[in-house]
């Protein structure tokens, strides 16, 4: 069988497994415990940005965007591992609701606008 890129999602997938495995830690890696680690990385990676402006948010300080890339990557961690769980493939996923996305917002029909999709005619 070929070897995934060295970048690969599903390199990164199995590194993360075996690392669980390596301590024992399948046991506390359930779809609730993910998802509820998945959406406290999501709240400290939010901290970084509290009381920014949009400009602000957009010229990080290198300490910063440090510590920004850090908390996205334990948000990635966690999104692989529930993925893994699941079994959920999550490029086909994304590709899916990229195309589910493209129907709900036609760009000749939202381009500059940021509404809901609900809320175009």
């Amino acid at each position: 069988m070929e070897q995934p890129p060295a970048d690969s999602l599903e390199q990164l997938r199995q590194r993360l497994a075996d690392f669980a495995a390596e301590r024992d830690w399948d046991q506390f890696h359930s779809p609730k415990n993910l998802a509820m680690a998945l959406a406290g990385e999501a709240g400290e990676l939010l901290e970084h940005f509290q009381w920014l402006s949009q400009d602000q948010s957009r010229r990080l300080e290198a300490e910063k965007l440090r510590d920004v890339g850090l908390e996205l990557a334990d948000i990635l961690i966690y999104l692989i591992r529930l993925g893994d769980k699941l079994g959920v493939d999550l490029i086909a996923a994304a590709h899916t609701k990229i195309h589910i996305n493209e129907s709900r917002y036609p760009a000749h029909k939202v381009r500059g606008d940021a509404r809901r999709a609900e809320e175009y005619d």
